[in-house]
């Protein structure tokens, strides 16, 4: 398919123009203009740029691209790097951010909540991209957080009393902690995040709703994932999804 034509299914797919970002979404860095192969994964590491070109990419898709606000604006040292490689081999960088947290279907908080088993009710935060509902069953919290390491793997950081009953749920993923007290007024039982802060803490104790922190990275492999996926069965392309390993 022609690189045009990808990055204006999108655009238009993710509803890009609808957010205001802190980076640009969409193309960030272009190369060749047919594309055969994309490779998809949460941040264009040069690990990540490394492994897309040993697949043979055309184009990379990732939920965290470059040139964020705020940043050093220059070409110089690891973003020289990294781009350098991407223009050397010729291959295209699409990224997409908030647009990626808040699709209804192929979004990282849509997929987080498919994988959990989680029913959608509504949305709330920053443009309605954090989403809150209910479990499918009453867990205890302790049994929920088995539940999110098995599908996450990895072992989540809970705040919370380890047998309260869980039926009312909140969540967004990567560093969305900031949401925590909007997320109270909802009356939820608990919060699930990527990061956590001191004061979430204390805030989780005081108020009875549990905290969960699950991972930056580990809960935004999923939105990514499926959008290169989709992409693949709609246009008939290749697509590979690298999961880089990342603590955070």
């Amino acid at each position: 398919m022609q690189q045009d034509e990808l990055e204006n299914y999108l655009n238009q797919l993710l509803d890009i123009s609808r957010f205001q970002d802190y980076c640009p979404n969409g193309l960030q860095v272009e190369g060749r203009n047919q594309i055969h192969t994309i490779v998809s994964g949460v941040t264009a590491s040069m690990d990540f740029l490394q492994a897309a070109v040993a697949m043979h990419a055309d184009a990379v898709l990732v939920h965290h691209g470059y040139f964020w606000r705020g940043e050093d604006r220059t070409l110089r040292s690891i973003r020289h790097r990294r781009i350098a490689l991407l223009m050397k081999h010729e291959i295209s960088l699409f990224a997409y951010h908030l647009p990626l947290d808040a699709h209804p279907e192929l979004g990282n908080n849509a997929q987080l909540g498919q994988k959990l088993h989680f029913a959608t009710v509504g949305h709330f935060g920053e443009q309605n991209i954090a989403s809150y509902g209910e479990v499918m069953r009453t867990l205890s919290l302790n049994e929920l957080g088995e539940k999110i390491s098995l599908v996450l793997v990895r072992q989540p950081l809970i705040i919370g009393e380890p047998t309260k009953q869980i039926r009312r749920i909140a969540w967004c993923t990567g560093a969305a902690q900031n949401y925590f007290e909007e997320a109270i007024q909802l009356d939820i039982d608990a919060f699930i995040t990527g990061e956590i802060s001191e004061q979430n803490v204390h805030t989780a104790r005081e108020s009875g709703v549990a905290f969960i922190s699950a991972g930056h990275h580990a809960t935004e492999r999923f939105g990514v994932q499926a959008l290169g996926e989709h992409i693949a069965r709609q246009f008939g392309i290749k697509h590979h999804f690298i999961d880089l390993d990342n603590p955070v």
